[in-house]
C-alpha cells in the first residue's frame, strides 16, 4: 500500500465513524496521538470503543473523549488517574474491560501478526477468565484470548519520513509500535516529518508498510502524570 502524507489530524482522521474501535498508542501521558485525540473531540464522533493502556487523564488524552460522551466502551489495564472515567464506571455510563497488561499488548501483537488468538496464564482462575475457553498445556491451564480488530490505531512517534517509517523516542516508544501493526488503518502522528531516505535503516521502529497516513504533529503539551521530584534537603 502506498503511504499518503496528510496536512494535518482533521485529514488524517476525516473518515472515521460513530461505533467504530480505535487503539490509541500511549502510556500514561507518554506517546499519545495528542492531535489525533483533539481532532475526535472537534470532530464528534461517538460510541467509541477505545483500546488504550489508560484513559489518560481528566482534561488531557482520551479524557477529553470521555469528558465529550464520546466513549461507549474501553478496553484499557489501567484506569486509576481518571476522575470522570470512574464516575461514568460506578453510574454504569461506560462499558469497561479491564485486561491484565501483558495480555492487552499480546492481544494487540496477535492481530498485527494476523493470529486470531493468544494462550495466557494472566486471569485464570479469576473474574477475567469468566465465560472464556480454557486449554492446559504441560500440565499448566492456560485462557484463550482473542486478537483484538480494530478499525484505525492512532499512534504518535518522535520522528517519520513521507513513507511511513516510525521512530520512537525512549519511553514513549510502549505500545505505538505493536498498536501501530494491528489497526485496519493505522494512522501516524509525528513530532517531526523529514523525506523518504533520510531515516537511518537501523534505527527504524515501525516500517512504513503498516502505515496509511501520516501528518506532523503540533503544539505537543508533554504532561508529567505525576511529578516527582527530589527533596532540597535530603
Amino acid at each position: 500500500m502506498i503511504n499518503k502524507v496528510v496536512s494535518g489530524a482533521d485529514e488524517a482522521i476525516h473518515d472515521l465513524k460513530d461505533g467504530q474501535t480505535l487503539m490509541l498508542g500511549g502510556f500514561g501521558l507518554c506517546g499519545i496521538p495528542e492531535n489525533c485525540i483533539n481532532a475526535l473531540v472537534k470532530k464528534g464522533i461517538r460510541d467509541l470503543t477505545c483500546i488504550s493502556n489508560n484513559a489518560g487523564v481528566d482534561d488531557f488524552g482520551i479524557g477529553l473523549l470521555l469528558k465529550q460522551r464520546q466513549v461507549k466502551k474501553m478496553i484499557s489495564s489501567y484506569v486509576g488517574e481518571n476522575a470522570e472515567f470512574e464516575r461514568q464506571l460506578l453510574r454504569a455510563e461506560l462499558e469497561v474491560e479491564l485486561i491484565p497488561q501483558g495480555t492487552l499488548a499480546t492481544r494487540c501483537l496477535a492481530a498485527g501478526y494476523g493470529m486470531p488468538a493468544i494462550f495466557t496464564p494472566a486471569g485464570v482462575g479469576t473474574e477475567v477468565a469468566e465465560g472464556k475457553e480454557t486449554r492446559t498445556f504441560n500440565g499448566k491451564e492456560y485462557l484463550m484470548e482473542y486478537a483484538f480488530e480494530a478499525d484505525f490505531a492512532l499512534v504518535k512517534a518522535w520522528k517519520g519520513d513521507t513513507a511511513g517509517n516510525l521512530i520512537y523516542k525512549s519511553t514513549a516508544r510502549n505500545f505505538n509500535p505493536v498498536m501501530a501493526t494491528a489497526g485496519k488503518v493505522t494512522i501516524a502522528e509525528v513530532e517531526i516529518l523529514v523525506e523518504a531516505g533520510e531515516l537511518d535503516p537501523d534505527q527504524i521502529h515501525t516500517p512504513g508498510v503498516y502505515v496509511h497516513r501520516i501528518f506532523q504533529g503540533e503544539n505537543y503539551e508533554k504532561r508529567i502524570e505525576q511529578r516527582t521530584v527530589r527533596s532540597k534537603n535530603p
